[in-house]
Order: C-alpha cells, then structure tokens, then sequence
C-alpha cells in the first residue's frame, strides 16, 4: 500500500506570513486604522486566516469587534493578498527537498490547505513547486474545509492514496484536529510561529527542521 503524505501550506511548507500581514495591514489602512499587525509578533494569527487577523486588527483599535466590518473587508483582502502574494512569502529550509525525497521513494504527495484554492494554486505556480504535488485541496474545494474530515480525505484520494496508510504535516491546531477527525498520525512542525508551543496539541511526532520529515515518516507509516 503506497503512502501519502497531506501537507499544510500555509506556516508549514511555507513562510506566508510577511504577505498575509501585508494584506491585512492594507485593509486596517483602508478603515483609517491607526494600528498595523507585525509580521513577526503577529504571525501566528496570520496563520489563522484573513478574518483572524483582521479581528485582531479592528479589536486592537476599537476594543470590540463588528462582524458584518470583517465580512466587508475580507474580500478586499484577498485581493490585496493575491495582488501580491510572494513578495516576502518563502518555503521554509528544507522543505522542497524533503517533499521530492518523499516523492522518489515512492510516496504520494498532496496539500490540504484552508486557503481559498485559487491563491493556493496561484502561490505554488509562482513559487515554481505546484507540480510537486499531485493534488490541492483548498478551503473553498468543498462545502467543508478543515478540521472537517471530507478535504483530507479527498487529498488522499485525489493522488490515488488509501487514507489507511496517510498522515499529515501541519502546524496549527486545526491540522491537529483534521488528523483526529479522520483517524490519521499527525507530524507536526516546530520551527513555525508556535515553535515548540505545538506540543501541547498532542501529536504523534514534532520536527525541528525538514531534515527529519523522511525518518518521521518511515517511522509512523513505515518503510515505502
């Protein structure tokens, strides 16, 4: 049986954070906002979504939350983000080499991502790695998105995997959840915003670095 492994994007393969932030901090200017988020202390909300950071936002400057002004900014967000969406966007060290490893050991590769798939598609073109991977599954793919267990089953299945020999590579907890919803081992990674924080989500292995992923695999799925 031929294994699969179903990756995050966003704060796993990649460091999306600088251009999320971007897109948000654009938004705050567009309200008038006096407050911007920081790429760095702020990153981890970015990884939560455009609404989270713009809650984050709206909350900082007004100390409540309108969610009908969310609703209304989102959009002009996502267009901020997809206008420029890899200026300062970078996949973390290791992680192309580890996925084409996976890949010529005869592993199957997809991602599994709670941004809408048409960013997803165009920030992988971009970057030059969509071929990689053999399917995308965005938050907008289906009716349901993540920790729902319907996207990463249709990952698995989109590269012609068996979700009995799978697992996932993510960062948050919401990656976390999905591998409980489905009844898969999650690996999650420790050099995202969280750093070693993710322990506390319980997963079956933390990495440090992508130099561990192959070992991690062979490890709870076993040998391709």
């Amino acid at each position: 049986m031929t294994r699969t492994v179903i990756f995050d994007l966003d704060g796993t393969l990649a460091d999306t954070s600088g251009d999320l932030i971007a897109a948000a901090n654009h938004c705050l200017a567009g309200m008038g906002a006096s407050v911007r988020l920081d790429p760095v202390a702020d990153a981890p909300t970015a990884f939560r979504g455009g609404r989270a950071m713009l809650r984050l936002g709206i909350e900082r400057e007004r100390g409540t939350v309108d969610e009908a002004e969310v609703d209304r900014w989102y959009p002009e967000l996502l267009d901020a983000y997809g206008a420029a969406i890899d200026v300062h966007t970078r996949f973390y060290p290791g992680a192309l080499d580890a996925v084409e490893a996976l890949r010529t050991g005869g592993s199957r590769v997809a991602i599994c991502t709670n941004k809408p798939a048409a960013l997803a598609e165009a920030l992988m073109t971009r970057l030059g790695a969509r071929e990689m991977f053999g399917a995308l599954i965005g938050a907008d793919t289906l009716p349901t998105r993540k920790p729902d267990a319907a996207p990463y089953r249709a990952a698995v299945e989109g590269v012609g995997g068996d979700v009995a020999r799978s697992l996932i590579v993510g960062d948050t907890e919401t990656d976390r959840a999905t591998a409980r919803a489905v009844g898969v081992p999650c690996i999650m990674v420790g050099f995202g915003p969280e750093g070693g924080k993710v322990a506390r989500h319980e997963p079956e292995a933390i990495i440090g670095h992508f130099d561990e992923l192959g070992a991690t695999v062979d490890r709870l799925l076993g040998a391709a």
